[in-house]
């Protein structure tokens, strides 16, 4: 069976340094560089009707690794593998044509040798796919004109979406979720020693998880980038992750998540609330449950502190994190009219069509 080769080909027209006119086949350390490049057939015809995404990854030279001898019959053999990934980030072709940019880190090896661009593009209109490498740039030494920057990376953390806040809830299974923004670029090419990008669960960092493969690049804008990186098995109760990731010159930044697992099979609430509370004319509420995806039927029943009912309302909600969207509330009553001032209690209950309940039971104020 022959393999699915893409039907087109990937090419490197220029490579600038640096905002210089005259391309170059040398990247240093902490250089800025700016790739254009083209889609072609195979007779070099450029693809004028390939508009799509173009995805480049930049490797620094072969690095010798050994195999580990581990029978008797089996000696200590060196191999060479180029591994260490100075940058990738998807770019927008237009027309068949492309461009990107980012700075070398500055943990490059600094011996000069070849580097390596590999391509995979795909055409945004239909099935068309392209492929294609660079083996003769050059890749070491120091910038001449070093891109300058002594600040660390913006971080933002979630568990499993962006709706997630610290102290919140999830199942066993949870996706960790980083945003990291920099003016230089994220490190990831994972050769200098400590620089990693890094998560560290409940503060055990003789075992830190390593996410530099798992770091993506925003299409077309090196500066800012994710990771998503799926855990799995967590015991119960509270966990906090300590995540740890480096920009292109080195500097560091660390934040901190916490969150608490909860067993899927038994359907749990947790942070129920109103917001705003105290308020007037309108509020919204909000819970968390561990079992998302799960379609579930809301419940909210509003009493005055006498236990009358007052208002009722009802949502049927799927979310595919732990916390909800929001369900809105104007203060009006079961009748349409305006409800007086004071402390009420309500009761938030969730149901799932299998029949598993919860419910939680809080108080809000009308001004």
């Amino acid at each position: 069976m022959m393999l699915a080769f893409p039907d087109y080909n990937v090419e490197t027209t220029s490579i600038n340094v640096n905002g210089a006119i005259t391309p170059t086949d040398t990247l240093s350390a902490l250089d800025l560089v700016t790739v254009q490049g083209k889609i072609t057939d195979n007779n070099g015809n450029i693809q004028t009707n390939f508009n799509g995404v173009v995805i480049p990854t930049v490797y620094d030279k072969a690095v010798t690794y050994y195999t580990l001898g581990n029978d008797d019959s089996s000696p200590v053999m060196p191999f060479n593998l180029q591994k260490n990934v100075v940058f990738r980030g998807p770019a927008t072709v237009v027309n068949g044509l492309f461009t990107f940019s980012f700075v070398v880190p500055q943990d490059i090896q600094f011996n000069f040798g070849n580097g390596k661009i590999s391509y995979y593009a795909r055409n945004g209109v239909n099935i068309d796919d392209a492929h294609g490498n660079n083996k003769n740039i050059i890749i070491g030494g120091f910038s001449k004109n070093p891109i300058s920057d002594n600040t660390g990376p913006e971080i933002k953390l979630y568990m499993n979406n962006q709706q997630f806040v610290t102290g919140g809830m999830t199942d066993e299974n949870p996706t960790f979720l980083a945003f990291v923004e920099d003016e230089i670029g994220i490190n990831t090419v994972g050769t200098g020693i400590g620089h990693d990008i890094t998560a560290i669960i409940d503060g055990n960092s003789s075992q830190p998880i390593i996410l530099n493969d798992y770091y993506k690049a925003d299409q077309d804008n090196f500066r800012k980038g994710s990771i998503s990186y799926p855990f799995s098995d967590l015991e119960p109760g509270p966990h906090t992750i300590t995540f740890k990731v480096w920009d292109v010159a080195n500097n560091s930044s660390t934040a901190s998540l916490d969150f608490v697992v909860v067993k899927a099979e038994e359907l749990s609430l947790s942070h129920v609330l109103n917001y705003p509370n105290p308020f007037t004319t309108h509020t919204e509420f909000y819970y968390e449950y561990n079992q998302p995806g799960v379609p579930v039927d809301v419940d909210i029943n509003i009493f005055t502190i006498s236990g009358k009912l007052v208002k009722s309302l009802n949502a049927n909600q799927v979310s595919n994190g732990f916390r909800s969207e929001p369900i809105v509330w104007n203060g009006l009553d079961d009748f349409g009219d305006r409800i007086g001032r004071g402390i009420y209690m309500y009761r938030l209950r969730v149901k799932t069509p299998d029949g598993k309940s919860a419910e939680k039971i809080e108080k809000l104020v009308i001004l």
